[in-house]
């Protein structure tokens, strides 16, 4: 278990500057990287036991961060 947040710039190091780019023009992405900050928070906060969850809805938050951390791939390799 990771108690490290899985930030977008630090999923993605190389493109910083491309996430910054694609989310002030591009609003289906900045809503895409939202959700992902909010989900990714919320999974930190039961992974650190600051607002506990279970087993099964943890990991049911992290396929949805797995799924958007695939839709902010493709978007920025597009």
């Amino acid at each position: 278990m990771s108690h490290t947040p899985h930030e977008l710039h630090e999923e993605f190091p190389k493109t910083a500057d491309r996430i910054l780019a694609v989310k002030t023009s591009a609003r289906h992405f900045t809503r895409r990287a939202d959700a992902y900050h909010h989900l990714n928070r919320d999974i930190h906060r039961a992974e650190s036991d600051i607002e506990p969850s279970g087993d099964a809805h943890l990991e049911e938050m992290k396929k949805q961060r797995l799924t958007l951390t695939d839709d902010i791939f493709a978007r920025l390799d597009a």
